[in-house]
């Protein structure tokens, strides 16, 4: 990364104490060849710290200072994978609650069906709680972050392909438009963007987070209403037939 002297423009930022050394400088999440020519439009972010001579700058080639700066992103989202990992765990639980409930209350229920219908909530749980994981670990540069998400979006992807195939084939149960949307469209959306996300991490961290965020929250409603969803099936279906053993 180069290092340019500061113009008027960029020394407004600086502390009181610090412009009599401050000539040189190291920026994070910032455009560092705006930078470098003297702008000071893109530096939306404090200095991280100060070089006081050309002579004492590291040796370290430019590229590593930029993925440090961006890896420093991934900081700001610490609370947010929190909250959204520790979610799919306890989604991942109450899934198991709503398998148990239809090998109750459909004794008819098939393994072809438990594959189209129940095993994708857990898989999409599982992917939330991944991209969580991935985002929460220490990484030095976003590339290797990048090509762990992009493998999950690229596997989801390939296995709502599966779904859908498994779907088409069980004959236990009617799929309407709904189910078609939320078992196969949505988590194909949601995974293709992960995947595109992942592509764009590198050069575009700030925008890239943002959608790889969007993607996992679309993730987890999708389990959130697939879950609800067989577990009011399987309530009405007893319902119904409570009433016909009545009669």
């Amino acid at each position: 990364m180069r290092c340019g002297r500061v113009d008027k423009e960029v020394r407004s930022y600086l502390p009181a104490t610090r412009k009599d050394v401050g000539t040189f400088f190291v920026v994070e999440n910032a455009d560092i060849t705006a930078l470098a020519a003297g702008s000071a439009e893109s530096l939306d972010v404090p200095l991280r710290r100060w070089l006081p001579h050309p002579e004492q700058r590291s040796s370290r080639p430019a590229e590593d200072f930029v993925e440090d700066a961006m890896a420093e992103s991934l900081r700001h989202w610490e609370s947010f994978y929190v909250i959204v990992g520790s979610s799919g765990a306890a989604l991942t639980g109450l899934q198991f609650v709503v398998v148990a409930l239809v090998s109750e209350v459909r004794r008819g229920t098939t393994t072809e069906q438990i594959d189209a219908f129940a095993t994708p909530t857990i898989v999409h749980f599982s992917a939330v709680l991944l991209v969580a994981a991935v985002l929460s670990a220490p990484w030095h540069a976003l590339s290797g972050a990048a090509v762990a998400l992009g493998a999950c979006g690229a596997a989801g992807m390939g296995y709502t392909a599966i779904v859908l195939r498994r779907a088409r084939r069980q004959t236990g149960y009617r799929v309407v438009l709904e189910d078609w949307l939320w078992h196969t469209a949505f988590p194909f959306v949601a995974y293709a963007t992960l995947l595109s996300a992942a592509f764009a991490l590198a050069r575009h961290a700030s925008a890239a987070l943002f959608t790889i965020a969007a993607a996992t929250l679309l993730l987890l409603f999708i389990g959130i209403h697939n879950a609800w969803d067989t577990a009011a099936y399987l309530v009405v279906e007893r319902l119904g037939r409570q009433e016909k053993e009545d009669r």
